[in-house]
């Protein structure tokens, strides 16, 4: 935020256009990958410093928008866990990949 205000960017920030430009850099850290092909890891050092970058600017325009609507980020992110504990129990989701659809309770375990 000091590095925003001491520049004058806060007028540019409103949520539409952080949200557009947390897309935006996401879109450039899924680049690093495009036509990898099975390389699906960031080993290189060339690869890494421009996931690093890349993360960066993500993490950076993300904490922006938490910044800018008042939302605690430790917070957010303790809920959502929490939320997706319940969707993902760890009993059922252990070493599987499947949609949170496939680990509700069966019909005949509401009883």
């Amino acid at each position: 935020m000091e590095f925003r205000d001491a520049r004058n960017w806060r007028q540019f920030h409103n949520p539409k256009d952080l949200a557009i430009s947390i897309s935006l850099e996401a879109a450039e850290l899924l680049e690093v990958f495009q036509w990898s092909g099975a390389d699906t890891c960031a080993g290189t050092d060339r690869k890494m410093a421009k996931v690093r970058e890349e993360l960066a600017d993500v993490l950076i325009y993300s904490l922006l928008m938490a910044d800018d609507l008042g939302l605690d980020v430790t917070e957010i992110v303790s809920r959502k866990l929490e939320a997706n504990g319940r969707k993902y129990p760890a009993d059922r989701a252990w070493g599987k990949s499947d949609k949170y659809t496939a680990y509700l309770p069966d019909e005949g375990d509401q009883k």
